[in-house]
């Protein structure tokens, strides 16, 4: 497998990064995990525009499915036809927010022409060469957690959650943890919304992660201090998500 990483600000874009995207390959086949805010332009940078083979959303927060509204045009309105529906797992109700965000859909079947939108639940299924697990986590809105597995590997991408027991479930024993980190260890104390640095290093450590990269870093945040705070209770290798970051496993 190959995970890229596309985008990884929290919140709403910095002046270097988009927010949460993340590209996932293997044998040929393209699943992107979420595509947030300015997403869109730089999975050009990795990726054909219509070469993706499916989608996952992990919530419907705007940080993470809004580019959405940009590739339903790109696919809608493509100089040689409309594309086929490309399938997209997604909490319920997503092609109504998304349409909602676009605001003028062209007609009531518009977006499901582009997007095959399929309700995601907890359990785990096949998808193209992957095996996938995906898990409620803790946060306001419906959120999903995923495990990808290919070839004896596994990469495991929180989305975003407060503390839970899903999210070490999830992460057990996987070899790359993708784990949020917005709030700061001793600052922020909002249960149930995100996690620190400290907690995601917690949290990696109970699953006995082989590697921590923390992202969803908003860039109010000093992800340094974050990183510090995990590396404090999680001995394995740990770093910050950087945008263009490969990690082959």
């Amino acid at each position: 497998m190959k995970l890229t990483v596309v985008g990884c600000s929290g919140s709403f874009p910095s002046a270097e990064s988009a927010c949460s995207s993340y590209l996932v390959e293997a044998d040929g086949f393209r699943l992107l995990l979420d595509m947030g805010n300015g997403a869109l332009g730089e999975l050009q940078r990795h990726c054909g525009l219509y070469d993706l083979d499916a989608i996952f959303l992990s919530h419907l927060h705007a940080d993470h499915c809004i580019d959405m509204c940009a590739y339903f045009v790109a696919r809608f309105y493509r100089h040689d036809g409309t594309c086929d529906a490309l399938p997209v797992y997604a909490p319920d109700g997503a092609e109504q927010r998304l349409a909602t965000a676009y605001a003028d859909v062209p007609s009531a079947t518009a977006m499901s022409e582009v997007f095959d939108f399929r309700t995601l639940k907890p359990g785990s299924f096949d998808l193209g060469p992957f095996r996938v697990r995906a898990e409620r986590v803790c946060h306001p809105v419906e959120a999903f957690g995923i495990r990808i597995e290919h070839a004896g590997r596994a990469v495991t991408y929180s989305g975003d959650t407060g503390v839970c027991d899903a999210l070490d479930e999830l992460a057990a024993d996987t070899d790359l943890f993708l784990c949020e980190a917005s709030f700061t260890h001793g600052k922020e104390d909002i249960p149930e919304l995100h996690l620190n640095g400290r907690e995601a290093g917690l949290h990696a450590t109970r699953a006995r992660a082989k590697r921590l990269v923390l992202t969803h870093i908003p860039p109010w945040t000093d992800g340094e201090r974050n990183l510090a705070d995990a590396r404090e209770v999680y001995d394995g290798p740990a770093e910050l998500a950087r945008p263009g970051a490969v990690y082959e496993l």
